[in-house]
């Protein structure tokens, strides 16, 4: 029975730091929300590095935010009470604002960045 205990124990311990670890990345999101005049997400699965919560702001600007697990994702994306989209295409990804240094970074060896040969 101790056993038993000890690992409901532990499985509490997480829930409070998976907890603890959600309000922090609603604290960012919120933070960006205000800083761009609210925002909108999209959470994706990355595999095992867990998921990328995509925000794009009112004006345009976008970021994102990398929890440990999908569920925390929600979680976060929840406890900040933003709009998350399903998908990122359409006119959610149209509401993306690229600048000089978004271009240049995906043009790559185009514009004359290193080879990676």
């Amino acid at each position: 029975m101790a056993d038993t205990q000890q690992v409901g124990e532990t499985t509490a311990a997480q829930d409070v730091k998976a907890e603890r670890k959600a309000a922090k990345l609603a604290q960012r999101i919120n933070a960006f929300a205000k800083e761009h005049g609210g925002t909108e997400g999209h959470v994706e699965y990355i595999g095992q590095r867990g998921a990328r919560i995509v925000l794009v702001g009112a004006d345009g600007a976008w970021g994102d935010v990398v929890a440990p697990t999908f569920t925390m994702a929600e979680e976060a994306v929840k406890k900040a009470g933003i709009t998350v989209h399903e998908t990122f295409d359409g006119e959610f990804a149209a509401k993306v604002k690229t600048g000089p240094y978004e271009w240049k970074r995906m043009a790559g060896i185009q514009l004359g960045a290193p080879s990676n040969g």
